[in-house]
């Protein structure tokens, strides 16, 4: 019998077949997109919003879940073959240089070095002495990138190293915690929340949804996963219906998961105060369930987590830079990444989060315009209008939001402030950092109209030459 990743079909493909490629595909794409930030995030949200938990992670759920299978939608029912050609539409140029900053900002500049950096964190740095902690990063990351690269080398293996081993053992293990601390929970949930989520707790877990990146890292790895489907042996309408399929059952999961992880830190807040992030939370939950053996099992836990998101990720660029620029080689680009990444890694993982929040915030509403779009009008003859008046209107805010989410040297700055002040008080939402939800309508209505108007005076003026 064919090894079941190399499987090709010759007619229908069996029931059995069907069902175990669904399993793998969801697996593989839970596996590459869920990874730190996925654990990390709503465990903070969870004592952050206190007693007002379910409606935060509500909100986390629908920029965190929501938003990603939004996301993998648009690629199945646009038949694309990734970044580049979900983007094409809105205009060449604008694909090439949104494809570049969407890989650059999940790929080696922010989204792969977090991957090793919060790795490091987690696993190696609470067993070294304070001493080595500069030594041990280097060593650490150029281990992690090296053996990212050794096996996505090939790209077929990707499925079976991620979807199949990778990504079962790391579900095991968060079931394990989930199951230990279900069981005994450290008490109630009457909690008081922080300022922020006593009003607006959906506002503000949605926006924290913002930081997993998973709307963002969804289309970039669309080329991952599409070839993955891909040399399963489907086509077509086959192909479309199981990636449909994987990336409704893996973003279920997930769902289930963020609200897990929320609970936890929720239920945290009766035993210990709160931490100063998600990662210090998560590590004292495990340890106070585990004891000593939690901080290697945490280690293990989150390794294994953000390594299939690195592998991911330096294999979804490599991809999609090969295909823009196809003169340097699928290999040659993976080098590229890797190296880069193992760079940036050894900035730190705070420097990393610091300066990767206002790049999303600029990119998050982008992708989001780029999704509503390919949903709704990607097969309309005036398609062009609509997807290039709703960019248009959606780019001014998200350089605002991403104005706003920057470090104090950007904000302080006068003229930013200036600016900063108009938008948040003429914009509506936009104070709440979702002043792009307006025009980005805005845009998109107007395109329609813009473009059913057009393609109504195109068909009268054919019609007219033809009598």
């Amino acid at each position: 019998m064919q090894d079941d990743f190399n499987y090709n079909f010759s007619g229908e493909t069996k029931p059995k077949h069907k069902v175990w490629h669904l399993l793998i595909v969801s697996s593989l794409i839970f596996g590459m997109f869920f990874g730190s930030g996925n654990l990390i995030f709503p465990i903070h949200l969870g004592q952050l919003s206190g007693n007002n938990w379910f409606p935060a992670a509500l909100g986390f759920a629908v920029s965190g879940s929501l938003f990603p299978l939004l996301a993998i939608l648009a690629v199945v029912v646009t038949k694309s073959d990734g970044l580049y050609d979900l983007a094409r539409p809105v205009g060449k140029y604008y694909a090439a240089i949104f494809l570049v900053l969407v890989h650059l900002t999940i790929g080696p500049f922010f989204g792969t070095p977090r991957t090793a950096a919060m790795a490091y964190e987690m696993a190696a740095k609470p067993f070294l002495p304070a001493k080595f902690n500069t030594v041990g990063m280097f060593l650490f990351t150029a281990l992690f990138f090296g053996l990212a690269y050794i096996l996505t080398v090939h790209q077929s293996q990707l499925l079976k190293y991620v979807g199949k081993y990778l990504n079962t053992i790391f579900l095991i293990l968060l079931a394990i915690i989930f199951v230990v601390a279900f069981l005994k929970p450290m008490g109630g949930l009457n909690h008081m929340p922080t300022s922020a989520y006593q009003t607006n707790p959906s506002v503000n877990g949605l926006l924290e949804g913002y930081n997993t990146i998973d709307a963002v890292a969804l289309l970039a790895l669309s080329v991952t996963f599409v070839h993955a489907v891909r040399g399963l042996g489907y086509k077509d309408k086959e192909m479309s219906r199981l990636t449909a399929k994987a990336g409704s059952l893996s973003i279920s999961l997930e769902i289930l998961v963020y609200f897990g992880l929320v609970l936890l830190g929720a239920f945290s807040l009766n035993k210990m105060k709160l931490s100063a992030n998600g990662g210090d939370a998560l590590s004292s939950i495990v340890s106070y369930y585990f004891g000593n053996f939690g901080t290697a099992f945490l280690g293990v836990l989150v390794t294994l987590g953000v390594f299939t998101t690195a592998m991911g990720l330096v294999a979804s660029f490599s991809q999609d830079f090969h295909k823009l620029f196809p003169k340097v080689s699928y290999l040659e680009w993976l080098r590229v990444t890797t190296f880069l990444s193992f760079i940036v890694a050894n900035a730190g993982l705070d420097n990393i989060i610091a300066w990767s929040l206002p790049v999303l915030m600029l990119l998050y509403p982008l992708s989001l315009a780029l999704i509503l779009t390919s949903l709704t009008v990607h097969a309309k003859p005036y398609a062009g209008v609509v997807y290039k008046m709703t960019i248009a209107f959606t780019i001014l805010p998200a350089i605002f939001d991403m104005l706003n989410a920057s470090p104090a040297a950007v904000t302080n700055l006068t003229f930013v402030k200036l600016a900063l002040r108009y938008y948040h008080q003429y914009i509506p939402l936009a104070n709440l950092g979702l002043g792009w939800v307006t025009l980005t309508l805005a845009g998109f209505v107007l395109g329609l109209v813009v473009g059913k108007l057009s393609n109504f005076a195109s068909v009268n003026t054919t019609v007219e030459s033809r009598d």
